[in-house]
């Protein structure tokens, strides 16, 4: 989060969760970054983040995990969709953001 914080990367989760499941998900998980209510799913659906993907070999509608870096202009400078590996996400865009 510091090397986020230096370069003055603002970092929100969005989700289709209630607030009541938020507090719960981020006090139990100690995030570090706002996390937004997205319940009629309108923004996550503008990003792609939500339809149609495929679980388990079929076909389902949810989030589809992905993270779209929007400049201070408030363009799209990057978009990862589909992001496969949670954990070594976050390398990657802190790789991009340095390199921009």
């Amino acid at each position: 989060m510091g090397e986020f914080q230096k370069k003055e990367v603002v970092i929100l989760g969005v989700s289709p969760d209630k607030e009541a499941s938020h507090q719960k998900f981020i006090e139990q998980n100690d995030l570090p970054f706002t996390l937004l209510c997205d319940p009629d799913k309108k923004v996550m659906t503008q990003y792609d983040a939500f339809g149609e993907k495929k679980m388990y070999g079929k076909t389902v509608t949810g989030v589809i995990r992905s993270t779209v870096w929007i400049g201070p202009d408030g363009k799209v400078k990057k978009h990862w969709r589909k992001v496969a590996k949670a954990a070594d996400h976050p390398h990657k865009v802190l790789e991009a953001v340095q390199t921009a």
